[in-house]
């Protein structure tokens, strides 16, 4: 497995393997699916109920700790949110049965920001989150956070596939020390993308799907990924993508597939802004 340095010096995994919209009761098997095909970065979050079959899957592994790279999420705080936040760490921590987090991510740009980022700092410096960041902010969002804050986020988790490359982002996240990691990195097959005419050639050039086409994109860009799959023969495939290597034509060709456009929502959208601020979490 390639790995990724964040700017504290932690290594994670380029490739891991993510649980948004698996449903609770088949959470475990898939988890422990992945485990048995080789993925050791496990991101889920509060917000998808499915922490708890997260942790059951880790405990079954009998896989040592320091093997597993685990990602979950805040969600939003209302202020002040410095012991709300605590405390929805320690809820998470302890659905999953761990006593730290290897990345503890705020899911959403919203509510008491700077109070939940100052809560997420403390536990980064007491040892518990050994790294911690953000996902859904925008360019204009993620500076504020890094230049009004001491610890800037290793990682922005952010929509980024073929059709939303988000390359000038990754750029200047890059410039900030920040890692791109990609949710939607399959656009979840929208605009045609496992028949796409460039992709299919490119897969077939390779004897490699489209799937694998594309996370090898991902991993030549050093964009990191977290493919879902419930199909044991497809999370092994989603792992097959580090004996090949794609052409600067190739690269080129894919860039091409660019729209600049979100295929999902747009977080400044101010219904989502409404939809997603209003939302809350069961205690």
């Amino acid at each position: 497995m390639q790995h990724v340095t964040l700017n504290n010096g932690l290594k994670m995994p380029i490739i891991g393997f993510g649980v948004y919209q698996i449903p609770a009761d088949e959470t475990e098997q898939a988890v422990s699916d992945a485990l048995a095909a080789g993925y050791r970065l496990l991101d889920t979050a509060a917000s998808y109920g499915n922490e708890e079959a997260v942790g059951r899957a880790i405990k079954a592994s009998g896989i040592p700790r320091d093997e597993l790279f685990i990602t979950t999420k805040l969600y939003v705080q209302d202020a002040p949110a410095e012991d709300t936040t605590k405390r929805a760490f320690e809820t998470s921590l302890n659905k999953l049965g761990l006593d730290h987090l290897d990345l503890y991510l705020m899911h959403q740009p919203y509510g008491d920001v700077y109070g939940q980022w100052r809560a997420m700092e403390a536990l980064n410096r007491e040892g518990l989150a050994k790294a911690i960041g953000v996902a859904n902010f925008f360019p204009d969002r993620l500076l504020d956070l890094v230049i009004n804050n001491e610890i800037v986020p290793a990682v922005n988790q952010i929509e980024a596939h073929p059709f939303h490359q988000r390359v000038e982002y990754q750029e200047l996240m890059r410039e900030q020390g920040v890692q791109l990691q990609a949710w939607g990195g399959f656009a979840q097959g929208k605009n045609g993308l496992f028949t796409n005419p460039v992709l299919s050639e490119i897969g077939k050039k390779h004897g490699k799907s489209v799937g694998q086409v594309v996370l090898r994109w991902a991993v030549q860009r050093g964009v990191a990924s977290i493919p879902k799959s419930v199909r044991p023969e497809r999370m092994a495939e989603n792992l097959d993508v580090f004996d090949f290597e794609l052409t600067d034509d190739e690269m080129a060709s894919i860039a091409t597939l660019d729209t600049g456009a979100t295929l999902f929502f747009d977080h400044r959208d101010p219904e989502i802004v409404k939809w997603l601020s209003a939302r809350r979490l069961d205690a």
